[in-house]
C-alpha cells in the first residue's frame, strides 16, 4: 500500500516507471489494450466477477484497505499498477498521419480529454511539451477513460520537434485569434501536426514560430459578443472534427 501511495508523486512514477489506474472500465480497457499490469488489487467480489486477467501479481483486499489508498470518493473495488509504456515514433511514419502537439497544457482534466479526443478521431500520437501536465498522474489517467491504451503520448522539446516536422515537409497547424477561418481554409491536409496551446497563454512565441498554418475557430454569429475563448479540450475536438470531416468528404486517407 505504501508503494501505491508513493505513486501520487511524479518523482516516484518516473523513478519506478509505474502509474495507478482505478475503476472497472479503466482497468479493463488498459488490460485489453495490452498494457503491462504489475499489480492488481481488488476485492473478493470484484475478482470473482473478473477472472483470467493478466497481471504479474493479484492481491485480494478489503474495501476498507482499498479506500485508504484510493483517490476516488467511491472506489469500485479495484486498483491496478501498470508499467509506463516505452513510446517511440519515426518521422517517416508521422509524415503520413495526423497528430497533436500540446504546448504546456496544464490541467490534468484537459489533457485527459484531449487524449480521449485523439482516440475518438483516430489520432495515435500526441506530442507534449516538457512542461505539459504528466499524463500518468492519477487525475489524467482517470480522465482518459482508457484512451491511454490506444494513444501514444510523447514528451519532447516541442520547438525542436516541430522544427524537424517542418524540415520533413509536414504542415504544422496552430489555433490563433488572428488565424484563417477553419471552415473556409482550403489548405487543410489529412496529415500534419495540430498544435494546441496553454489554457491561459495560448501557443508560446517559440512554438508559434514553427507554425506554418494559422487557424481560427470562428464564433457564431460573426461579430456578436461571446465568450473570450474555448476550453482547450473543446477547441481540440472542434479542430480534429473538421480535419476528419474534410478527409471523409474528399476520400483522402
Amino acid at each position: 500500500m505504501k508503494l501505491i501511495a508513493s505513486l501520487a508523486h511524479k518523482k516516484y512514477r518516473d523513478e519506478l516507471g509505474l502509474f495507478v489506474a482505478e475503476s472497472t472500465k479503466l482497468v479493463l480497457d488498459l488490460l485489453a489494450g495490452g498494457m503491462h499490469c504489475v499489480l492488481l488489487a481488488a476485492t473478493k467480489e470484484w475478482l470473482s466477477g473478473h477472472v483470467g486477467l493478466s497481471a504479474d501479481e493479484t492481491v485480494e483486499v478489503t474495501e476498507s484497505e482499498l479506500g485508504k489508498v484510493s483517490s476516488q470518493k467511491t472506489p469500485q473495488g479495484v486498483l491496478a499498477l501498470f508499467r509506463k509504456p516505452q513510446q517511440a515514433y519515426a518521422f517517416e511514419t508521422l509524415q503520413h498521419t495526423l497528430c497533436l502537439a500540446l504546448d504546456d497544457v496544464q490541467d490534468p482534466g484537459n489533457l485527459g480529454t484531449i487524449i480521449r479526443v485523439a482516440d475518438w478521431f483516430g489520432i495515435r500520437d500526441v506530442f507534449c511539451s516538457l512542461h505539459t501536465a504528466d499524463v500518468y498522474g492519477v487525475k489524467t489517467v482517470q480522465s482518459t477513460m482508457g484512451a491511454l491504451a490506444r494513444v501514444r503520448v510523447h514528451y519532447v522539446d516541442l520547438p525542436d520537434f516541430l522544427a524537424c516536422c517542418r524540415e520533413s515537409h509536414m504542415p504544422v497547424y496552430g489555433t490563433f485569434m488572428d488565424g484563417d477561418n477553419l471552415y473556409a481554409d482550403d489548405t487543410l491536409e489529412s496529415r500534419g501536426v495540430i498544435v494546441m496551446g496553454n489554457e491561459g497563454n495560448g501557443i508560446s512565441p517559440e512554438v508559434e514560430r514553427m507554425v506554418s498554418e494559422r487557424l481560427l475557430i470562428p464564433s457564431y454569429p460573426p461579430g456578436e459578443p461571446t465568450s473570450e475563448s474555448l476550453n482547450v479540450g473543446v477547441a481540440t475536438a472542434v479542430v480534429c472534427a473538421e480535419f476528419r470531416r474534410r478527409q471523409q468528404k474528399t476520400g483522402r486517407g
